[in-house]
């Protein structure tokens, strides 16, 4: 799969390689796409970590609640990831993640869906224990062509401040 994606309108106003904490900002909200899964990068991807029929045996997926192959959920998770790394997550002052707070996986995701994320900034606060860096909370969605939501979740991220 070749990922080629980009900004869905406004975007931050510093670049991904001098994004710091300070950045980040409350209320703020971010779109990014597109990446449209085909019939073979589903079953691939679940073939390699997800194996179940639904999501490699065309057969059995039609036989089954989706009439059809859908993505792992852990697939679509990765795509959100990659979108959220490539666009949204500083490539200077990521710090790691403490955590994610939900993931869910309100629809599923078919061959030929056109996914998009977008990113809203929850919260980011300075950390109370480590001056140097902050915490971002954010509510990321996978979005199909249908504006339809296919994955919810709320990570949380550490960021370092600007220098």
């Amino acid at each position: 799969m070749t990922i080629s994606t980009r900004a869905l309108g406004g975007d931050f106003p510093t670049p991904i390689t001098d994004r710091y904490f300070e950045d980040y900002e409350t209320g703020a909200t971010y779109e990014y796409g597109h990446v449209t899964l085909t019939e073979d990068e589903i079953v691939e991807f679940a073939r390699r970590f997800d194996p179940q029929p639904i999501h490699i045996d065309p057969d059995f997926a039609a036989t089954g609640p989706f009439k059809g192959i859908i993505a792992s959920g852990w697939h679509t998770g990765s795509i959100m990831m990659r979108l959220f790394a490539d666009h949204f997550l500083s490539r200077v002052a990521s710090l790691a993640s403490p955590g994610v707070d939900e993931l869910r996986w309100p629809a599923p995701v078919r061959p030929g869906d056109t996914l998009r994320l977008r990113v809203a900034v929850l919260e980011a606060r300075a950390s109370r224990s480590k001056p140097d860096r902050g915490i971002v909370r954010t509510r990321a969605e996978l979005l199909n062509q249908d504006d339809q939501t296919v994955l919810h979740t709320l990570p949380a991220n550490l960021l370092a401040r600007r220098p």
